[in-house]
């Protein structure tokens, strides 16, 4: 049996500051979750999200009025693995290792970065929102399977 058959695969996104650019829906349908980790900017991103498949968000520091609801972190078990959101990474609150998380997922930086530290990845999908500085515009997909993970970040060449 092929274990990446089992494969579970989560759009991962961040910092959309209220833009959810058109080319980004189309290559997420099929997710089997998307993950998004702050700076939603405007609740609408998140029922368009939500159209596409189960989404989760965790609260940016942008990210006020009816945003406000959303949780400074989440923790989400998927496929055997825990994956632990929060929005700006120096604000993780637990030790990931102890607590059996496999990815921690931030944002806020909107730079892409996949680091294993101690085992655990940690995955800031970069930003899909407004360009910032010159940095690429990018998201990610993350591939759950027992005894593993994958990832992967996609530019959109913007």
């Amino acid at each position: 049996m092929d274990p990446a058959s089992d494969a579970v695969r989560i759009g991962v996104v961040s910092d959309t500051h209220g833009l959810l650019r058109p080319e980004v829906p189309p290559l997420l349908e099929g997710c089997d979750l998307i993950l998004h980790a702050g700076d939603v900017g405007d609740p609408a991103i998140l029922t368009s999200l939500e159209g596409l498949a189960p989404t989760r968000a965790v609260r940016g520091n942008v990210d006020g009025g009816p945003l406000r609801a959303l949780p400074l972190t989440e923790a989400v078990e998927v496929a055997g693995h825990l994956i632990y959101m929060v929005h700006i990474p120096e604000d993780l609150d637990l030790d990931p290792v102890a607590a059996g998380v496999s990815v921690v997922i931030h944002g806020h930086t909107h730079r892409p970065r996949a680091e294993r530290i101690d085992g655990v990845l940690h995955l800031n999908p970069g930003s899909i929102g407004p360009r910032r500085f010159s940095l690429p515009v990018t998201f990610a997909f993350l591939r759950l399977f027992p005894g593993g993970v994958e990832w992967e970040h996609v530019g959109l060449g913007l």
